[in-house]
Order: C-alpha cells, then structure tokens, then sequence
C-alpha cells in the first residue's frame, strides 16, 4: 500500500513537439520515437538503466483504452520478456497526450496464455481512493474484454490486426 500513499496519480504527459514524456514523479524522459499513428501513438525510448532492457516500446491505443508495453532485449538472441497491456484513459491534443495509468492490465508472453497482471496494486489504489469507482469499473472492463478477444485470436499481432491496426508489434 506504500505505493499508493506515495504516488498522487500515475499520469504521463507526452510533449509531441519536443518528444519528451513526464511523468508525474517529476522524472521527464528524451524519446528516440515519438510518432502519431492512424491507430494512436508509437514511442520508444532508450533504458541505459536496465541491465537487460536496451529499449522501451510503447504504443498508445486510445480508443481501446490500452498502453501496450515491451522492452527490447539488450542482447539480439535473448528472449523477449511478455508484453504488458495496461487500461489508460488518454486525453489527446494537437500538443500531447496525457495518459492516466488504471494499474489494471494483461500480461501477454510470446508463448502460452494472457494472464491479469498488477491487479494487488489496482486493487490498493481503488481502495486507497487512487483510483475512482467510475475509473475502476472502466479499468476491469477493459481488461476482461481485451482478455477474452486475445484468448480468441492466441496471439497478439492477429489481435491487433482484428482491431484494425496492422503494424507488427
């Protein structure tokens, strides 16, 4: 429950022009991609702090209320860790985006079944009042929807291609 006292809310402002993302600790970070898309926004960013990761990837799928998250191994022949599918509500402008992060989200590997991840630290924040009950409701929506279709599709490029987005994640 420490996590919840300390963070207000987990809100990312992503400033278009300058490529940079805040983050509400303060912490504001360069992006290698920072790039609109037809489907959202692509953004990459390098991790020089993480012994395995050379890279964050990013995309942005406002309307599925989605962050979808990976990291690039440092190593070319390392296997990739799972991609993470997060709820976010996103406000968007001409300037930037700011996404609110719900913590609900689905842990989808390469291989084998998705699973719902983060949801002790959703459940603190629901009941620490981090996260309303509107928001929270949206987040398990969200996350049982994107569940159900991934489990249908066993794969997550096939589900995004059903969604209409056919870059290869």
């Amino acid at each position: 429950m420490g996590m919840v006292a300390s963070s207000p809310r987990l809100v990312d402002v992503i400033d278009l022009f300058s490529a940079r993302r805040s983050h509400s600790s303060g912490a504001v970070m360069g992006l290698d991609v920072c790039r609109v898309e037809p489907w959202g926004l692509s953004l990459e960013c390098s991790t020089p702090e993480d012994p395995a990761a050379d890279s964050e990837v990013t995309w942005l799928l406002p309307d599925l209320g989605l962050k979808l998250t990976r990291h690039r191994p440092r190593r070319r022949h390392s296997r990739r860790g799972p991609s993470l599918l997060t709820a976010v509500h996103v406000e968007r402008d001409t300037r930037s985006w700011t996404t609110t992060d719900l913590l609900l989200g689905l842990e989808v590997p390469d291989q084998g079944p998705a699973r719902i991840a983060q949801y002790e630290e959703f459940a603190d924040a629901v009941s620490g009042g981090l996260i309303r009950l509107s928001e929270a409701d949206y987040a398990l929506r969200t996350v049982h929807r994107t569940l159900e279709e991934i489990s249908l599709h066993r794969d997550l490029n096939q589900w995004l291609a059903h969604r209409g987005i056919f870059d290869i994640w």
